[in-house]
């Protein structure tokens, strides 16, 4: 199994130090350090989330993973996620082209309608239009990553490529690009129609819950002629990871429900609590957060259920020490993964 990260790039209060929150720079220096680190103890990817909001410092995520490029050598780069409802496909293409060739073959898009609409009148789209934007933009991103003279007709929010080459190229032929969903069937079915890999984030809740849609996936792509063994499935999810239990939740805790009360507020949520928080990191609860084993049980058991390829820890929900953030990248790259790869390999 792929095992790796993903990040929001979130600067937030550090509630483990003061509610200190960073300049946007030092935040910038400390998420290539743990990328470099991820690099290093051997995960498989890093994801970069795209987000256009005072607590996120990512606006321009390709840029950061360019920067990360030249300081790794085997990890994968990637979004989690481009918002392309609000987006030019054909630069999107371009800057993972050119990802791609810094990296040496390295780069992956993660596409997503996005779950914060904040890019939406940032660049002046309606959210009336929020579905059709992403399928008419995500149809023209795969007419362009056929190769060769695009001739794209133009469609509602799109407008025509008249039979031109768009550079530059890719060094993976195809570029690899994945569809993020939040649980949403009609964005399930859509991935499975285009026979495009599949992550799913479970954030919340019963993970259990979301086996009727990598069902509803696999049938979907088998309907209309793909080869559901060929289409590989992710998970990712909120996690920590410490030598202890105990530590872990203590270090967590606090950042996450500043950092999931203040997005609460926003959308009606209540706030968080610490007996939700625990419920959530039981074996059956969403989160992945304890021990190294605790951590490697939960993956085993969920692979039972999904049978995904890849998972994807999202460690710093809010804020936290960096020095606490680049012990759980060392425990999950050199304790949880050879495990999980070990186990896999024996069953």
């Amino acid at each position: 199994m792929e095992i790796g990260l993903y990040s929001f790039a979130e600067n937030t209060p550090d509630m483990l130090n003061d509610g200190r929150v960073q300049a946007p720079a030092e935040r910038l220096r400390d998420l290539l350090e743990e990328i470099e680190l991820a690099d290093q103890v051997g995960l498989d990817f890093f994801g970069l989330g795209e987000h256009h909001r005072p607590d996120f410092v990512a606006s321009a995520p390709t840029t950061i993973l360019a920067a990360a490029a030249a300081r790794t050598k085997t990890i994968r780069l990637s979004t989690a996620v481009t918002v392309l409802s609000s987006e030019d496909p054909i630069r999107v293409w371009q800057q993972f082209a050119t990802l791609d060739l810094l990296s040496n073959g390295r780069a992956e898009i993660m596409a997503g309608r996005g779950s914060f609409v904040e890019s939406f009148p940032l660049f002046g789209y309606d959210l009336n239009d929020y579905d059709a934007l992403f399928e008419e933009k995500l149809a023209e991103l795969l007419e362009i990553r056929k190769g060769g003279k695009v001739n794209w007709a133009g469609s509602d929010h799109t407008k025509p490529i008249p039979g031109i080459e768009i550079y530059p190229k890719p060094v993976q032929d195809p570029l690899p690009l994945w569809i993020a969903v939040g649980g949403t069937p009609n964005s399930v079915a859509r991935a499975a129609y285009y026979g495009l890999p599949l992550m799913i984030a479970i954030i919340g809740g019963r993970p259990q819950q979301f086996i009727p849609l990598l069902q509803l996936y696999r049938d979907t792509a088998e309907k209309v002629g793909h080869d559901p063994a060929t289409l590989p499935v992710g998970i990712s999810a909120h996690g920590f990871i410490a030598e202890q239990s105990q530590e872990a939740l203590d270090i967590a805790f606090p950042a996450h429900q500043v950092t999931m009360s203040r997005i609460g507020r926003e959308r009606g949520w209540p706030p968080t609590t610490r007996e939700q928080f625990e419920a959530g990191a039981t074996p059956r609860g969403a989160y992945f957060i304890g021990s190294p084993q605790q951590v490697i049980d939960k993956i085993l058991a969920q692979h039972e259920w999904f049978g995904h390829r890849r998972f994807g820890l999202q460690l710093s929900v809010g804020t936290l020490p960096h020095d606490r953030v680049m012990k759980a990248i060392e425990l999950l790259g050199t304790v949880v993964k050879p495990a999980v790869d070990k186990a896999l390999k024996d069953a």
